[in-house]
This record gives structure tokens, C-alpha cells and sequence, in this order.
């Protein structure tokens, strides 16, 4: 995916240290080159990709380098550094398929609080960074990003603003603790629903965009399944970011 646009100046990537309870969380940050972050942004990765995936690389140096941010990723549990013996080397689809949808959905389920934990211990880090200044936090996550980053926001105060989509939630289970988490979340949101998405129904999308506690949330919806979001959207969630973490930022011009 490529992002219109003349880039204002080249995107670093650098190794972030990031600690929490004694293990090493596998992290990096990308920053602007030659002037002070404007803003820092969480990229949550999906199911089966990590934290140098081919897509957060793009994302993340278009935040770095048209937009200012500095941009942190780190890989999930049981992603990238962190993906278990028996499943390195292996596609996400065949991941899943091996393992089974539920179970696959239940293992990610209940790293969640290991997942909040390490994005906490990540913000720390990045905020302990004399390069970066005390500047707002969003966070970008669609498909798993979405399952770890509705608790994160309802988590954590120091995010603002957030991307979310691609997920979904029943809406007979009210009750649940991620259900409890989409309710708290009560900042500024951006959805993204894939209309014809065979992993997560368009009625459980609808579903979760509806639990959010958000009064300023916007949900934008396109045709296509899973994974064929239009380039467009990408450029809407850079966009929607930029607006609520620096508004006084002045963002160069891109088109769709």
C-alpha cells in the first residue's frame, strides 16, 4: 500500500528497549529524521503479523516522515520474536488453520493483559526518550490490533485518540470483559468495517462500533473482505490521527 504525497523529510528506525517484568518486549521506533516528534503513535499489529510486517513499516515511516510522529510497534504475544517454536516459518493462514479459528482466537483472548502491559511498558520507554517531547498518544490497530487495543485505550489515559476495525463482537455478550473494555473507551474513534469480512460478521462490526463509549466516533465502511480496506482509508486513518493528536501541526497535502 503506498501512501500519495511528497515525504517532508526521511523516517529513522531505530531499536526501542522496552522491559517489563524482567523480559525484554521486541520493540522499534521509527522518528522523524531531524526535528522533534509531534505526537507519538502506537501501530498494533494483525493476526499472524509483527512488528516489521511489510504494512506497519509503510505506515509507520509515512507517520514519521509526512506527519512528524514518532511511531512505536512492538511484536504481540506470540508474534514475531515472540511466535512460538513449533510455528516459526509459517504463514498466518496456516497458523490458523493448524491451530483452529477458536482456539486461535482464544490463545490471543487471553494475552490480552500481557498485551496492555507490554503497550504500557512501550509508551514508557518511548515517553523516557530524550528525543521525544511530552506529546499526545494515539494508537493504530485493526483485525488482533483492535482485540489488544480496545483494552489498552480503556486501560491506559495517556492515549487520545485511536484507529480501530476489522473486529467484532457479539451483541448478546454484553457482558464480557472486552465488552466492559469497548464501554470505557471514551475518546475520539475512528472504525474501519470490511462490509463482506468472512472472519469477523458485519453484524458483530456494527455491534462493537456500537459498545464503544465514544461520543465522537465515525465508522467508515467499504465492500471487500478481511484484508482489502481501500488505500483510501489508510490515508483517512493517517488523517484522522494527525486532526486529534496535532491539530496545530500544519500536514502535507495527499489526495484519493
Amino acid at each position: 500500500m503506498t501512501f500519495p504525497g511528497v515525504a517532508r523529510e526521511p523516517a529513522e528506525r531505530l531499536p526501542l528497549p522496552v522491559k517489563r517484568a524482567g523480559e525484554n518486549v521486541p520493540a522499534v521506533l521509527w522518528r522523524p529524521a531531524s526535528t522533534p516528534p509531534t505526537a507519538i503513535v502506537l501501530v498494533g499489529h494483525g493476526g499472524g503479523m509483527d512488528k516489521d510486517s511489510p504494512f506497519v513499516a509503510r505506515f509507520a515511516g509515512h507517520l514519521a516522515g509526512n506527519f512528524g510522529c514518532a511511531v512505536v510497534a512492538i511484536d504481540a504475544p506470540h508474534h514475531g520474536e515472540r511466535t512460538p517454536a513449533g510455528e516459526r516459518g509459517l504463514s498466518a493462514l496456516i497458523r490458523r488453520e493448524r491451530m483452529g479459528l477458536s482456539a486461535w482466537r482464544e490463545r490471543n483472548s487471553q494475552a490480552t493483559a500481557q498485551a496492555v502491559a507490554d503497550w504500557q511498558a512501550a509508551i514508557d520507554a518511548v515517553q523516557g526518550l530524550d528525543a521525544v517531547p511530552d506529546v499526545p498518544v494515539g494508537y493504530f490497530g485493526v483485525s488482533m490490533g483492535t482485540r489488544f487495543g480496545i483494552p489498552l485505550a480503556a486501560a491506559e489515559p495517556r492515549i487520545t485518540a485511536a484507529v480501530f476495525g476489522l473486529f467484532g463482537h457479539p451483541a448478546g455478550d454484553g457482558a464480557s470483559a472486552f465488552a466492559r473494555a469497548a464501554r470505557q473507551v471514551t475518546i475520539p474513534v475512528l472504525f474501519l468495517l470490511q462490509w463482506d469480512d468472512r472472519l469477523f460478521s458485519r453484524e458483530d462490526g456494527l455491534s462493537l462500533f456500537d459498545l464503544l463509549g465514544s461520543r465522537r466516533k465515525t465508522l467508515h465502511a467499504n465492500p471487500g473482505g478481511h484484508l482489502q480496506i481501500p488505500p483510501a482509508e489508510a490515508i483517512a486513518a493517517v488523517q484522522f490521527l494527525h486532526q486529534h493528536l496535532a491539530p496545530d501541526s500544519p500536514a502535507p497535502a495527499t489526495s484519493r
